[in-house]
C-alpha cells in the first residue's frame, strides 16, 4: 500500500492537469504556430512558465486503483500487476481467464 500523501499529491496533480489543460494546449499551440509573431510567442512562453509545475499532464503518475502502487500498472484496468493477477485468478475481472494449453 502506497503512502496516503503520495496518493493525495497525485490526485492534486490530476485536478491541476484537468484545470489547466486547455490553457496549456492553447499556449503551446501559440508557441508552435508558424503564423504567430515573435512577441506573441514570447508572451505565451512567459504565461506557460508562470503556470504551476504540477499542472503539466506528464507529472501525473499512473497508480493502482486499489493499492496505490506506482509501478507495474496496466492502463486498461488501472490495476497493478499483482492485484490484476489476484483478481483474475478469482474470476473478478470479466473476460480475463488464465490461459492453459
Amino acid at each position: 500500500m502506497a503512502r496516503k500523501a503520495k496518493i493525495e499529491s497525485n490526485k492534486k496533480r490530476e485536478r491541476l492537469a484537468a484545470k489547466y489543460g486547455p490553457l496549456r494546449k492553447k499556449l503551446t499551440d501559440t508557441i508552435k504556430s508558424q503564423t504567430a509573431s515573435e512577441e506573441d510567442k514570447f508572451e505565451a512562453m512567459i504565461k506557460l512558465q508562470s503556470l504551476p509545475n504540477n499542472s503539466a499532464k506528464i507529472r501525473v503518475r499512473s497508480r493502482c486503483a486499489l493499492t496505490g502502487r506506482p509501478r507495474g500498472v496496466y492502463k486498461k484496468f488501472k490495476l497493478s500487476r499483482l492485484q490484476f493477477r489476484e483478481l483474475a485468478l478469482k474470476g473478478m475481472i470479466p473476460g480475463v481467464t488464465k490461459s492453459s494449453w
